[in-house]
Formats: C-alpha cells, sequence, structure tokens
C-alpha cells in the first residue's frame, strides 16, 4: 500500500504523519533552508520550524542539523526522506489522475499549429501537459495558412497556436501567449538584401507574395497590407497556397513576403535573405478553439502553454 512506508517510522508511538508535516518536511529535505521552505509553502514565519521540532519530538530524534548558515539532514532524516518520498509522490500522481479522470482530461486532445517556429512551444507544453495528466494524450498537427480555421470547424482539432489575429464569431481567442519580429523575406539578388533593416513603406516598391485560400480579408490586410501606413498601394503581384510556393516565389525573383524573422531559423535557404523590419509591429501568436468546445482538457492545457512560454520567457528563452 502506498501509505505502508509513509507511516513506518511511527509505528513505534502508534501515530501517523499528518500530511502536511510529511509535505512540509520533504520541502525543507529538498531545499536546506527554512526561508525559501517557508516562502515555497506560503506558511507563516516561523511555522516549518515548529513543524519540524514537534516532528522530532515524535519521532524520538534529530532529522536535521541547523547551524547559523547550514541545515543538513542526519542520518535518521536521510531515511526518511528516502521513505517518504517516493510514496508521497505515488499519492500526488494518484490525486492528480483522480481529479484529472473526474474533470473529463482524458482521452486525445487534437492541437494545431501553423508553422515550425510555433511547435516548439506547443511540444514542450505538450509534454508538460502529459507529464501532469497520463491520461490524456496529445496529438499535434500543422495547419496551413489558406485555410486558418478549417480544421477546428471540421472538428480535426480541439484548439490551436496560430498568429493573430482571429476574429471570429465562432472561435474562442485566448491571450497573447507570444510575439516574434517581423522580417521581410527577399531575392538574394534585390538591393534589399544588403540592408540591415527594411520599412513597411519600402513595401510600396515591391510586389508583395501573399497567401491566397479560405482567409478573411482582415486577416490578409493585418500579415500582407495592401497599403503602407502612409497610404501608399502596395501591390500583391502574386499568390501562393502553399508556404513552399511563397519561399519559391520570392527566392526565384518574382516578388518579397513577409515572415516572423525566426522563420530562417527553419527556411534558410540559397536565394532568400531575411531582413528585420524596423517598424512593423510584431506578429502575435495564441491559443484559440471553437466556441462549443471550451472542455476541461482545453483549459488545463491552456493553461499548460502559458506556464510553460512563462518559464521560458523567464529563462530567456524564445518560445
Amino acid at each position: 500500500m502506498i501509505y505502508d512506508r509513509c507511516v513506518r517510522f511511527t509505528d513505534r508511538i502508534g501515530q501517523a504523519l499528518e500530511r502536511h508535516e510529511i509535505e512540509t518536511f520533504l520541502t525543507l529535505a529538498e531545499e536546506l533552508h527554512f526561508r525559501r521552505t517557508t516562502e515555497r509553502l506560503g506558511l507563516a514565519q516561523g511555522r516549518v520550524s515548529q513543524t519540524i521540532k514537534k516532528l522530532e519530538r515524535r519521532l524520538g530524534g534529530p532529522l536535521f542539523e541547523r547551524t547559523s548558515r547550514h541545515v543538513a539532514l542526519t542520518p535518521m532524516g536521510e531515511r526518511l526522506r528516502d521513505d517518504l518520498a517516493p510514496a508521497y509522490r505515488q499519492i500526488q500522481d494518484a490525486e492528480a489522475r483522480a481529479i484529472a479522470t473526474g474533470k473529463g482530461i482524458t482521452g486525445i486532445l487534437r492541437v494545431g499549429f501553423s508553422g515550425q517556429w510555433v511547435s516548439d512551444l506547443l511540444l514542450q507544453a505538450a509534454e508538460a501537459f502529459t507529464g501532469r495528466y497520463p491520461d490524456c494524450a496529445v496529438r499535434t498537427q500543422e495547419v496551413q495558412l489558406t485555410d486558418p480555421f478549417g480544421p477546428l470547424r471540421a472538428g480535426e482539432l480541439d484548439l490551436q497556436l496560430t498568429e493573430f489575429p482571429a476574429a471570429e464569431p465562432d472561435l474562442v481567442t485566448g491571450p497573447v501567449i507570444f510575439s516574434e519580429p517581423r522580417a521581410l523575406m527577399v531575392p538574394a539578388r534585390h538591393p534589399f538584401a544588403r540592408r540591415a533593416t527594411v520599412s513597411v513603406e519600402d513595401l510600396a516598391r515591391v510586389p508583395l507574395v501573399a497567401v491566397s485560400g479560405a482567409i478573411p480579408q482582415y486577416w490578409l490586410d493585418h500579415h500582407y497590407p495592401a497599403r503602407t501606413p502612409q497610404e501608399r498601394p502596395i501591390e500583391r503581384l502574386t499568390t501562393a497556397v502553399y508556404w513552399a510556393e511563397v519561399l519559391s516565389l520570392v527566392a526565384t525573383g518574382r516578388g518579397v513576403s513577409t515572415a516572423a524573422l525566426r522563420a530562417e531559423k527553419y527556411h534558410a535557404r540559397p536565394g532568400i535573405v531575411f531582413v528585420p523590419f524596423s517598424d512593423a509591429p510584431p506578429i502575435e501568436y495564441g491559443l484559440i478553439w471553437p466556441r462549443n468546445g471550451q472542455t476541461a482538457r482545453v483549459r488545463a492545457f491552456c493553461d499548460t502553454v502559458v506556464r510553460q512560454a512563462s518559464k521560458d520567457k523567464a529563462r530567456g528563452m524564445s518560445p
């Protein structure tokens, strides 16, 4: 039984350890620092010390060696930690699985993404999600920009991490998860390729390769504008159905196109240079899902993506 090992050290006094005592002891055994343990558990000052002293009195010996600068486990404390930690993890995992089952966080969650530079964050979040909810698998699928909302509406996906804007009445738009600087993809022999940056106003001087398909006009105008900020017309000369076509058309000199600057990491090729914009707004990315599909699984995965993005940002990493 899971609890057998948790109470092994208390059989002689006939009283099992309480959960808060186990949690306090294991956290201090990990941190080896009373203040950090207090902050991590959200307890009042002095509560950790009181709990440990009470536990030591009941068990009949010291669990920690303490000085003004040093905290260390005693042999008795090491033994208690080694026996309690795996059993307590089993209890926590069992509780998480039970809660997940009760909330319906089981089965398969189908998640779409719009590009390889988006999938990095998504795959990290999927790993964290399945670690917390092992009874729910995550399947990912790339969504073509030519039909950005079609798979959601067709019921092929439960939610999607994609470029904003997404102002669709039948879809829920979550918060912005991250943003990417915008770049202009230009032919390697074009004069723009020798620049350090370009301006949105420069789009009036070159034909713009855009994507076509089941794309809302507001989305197209946002990513492939028809006019510059100074109202100069931009020529959308050529349209493409797939991203590979966009790359090919730019490489062969048919025009230029816009993209996230980080796309260069995945789509660098001879004949194309990615030049950062100096004045274009960044491309924002977020989660969307069907308005009638806001399940516990979807909410839990959204929370996981937000947490993962926050961790990446704190570590100075791009999603």
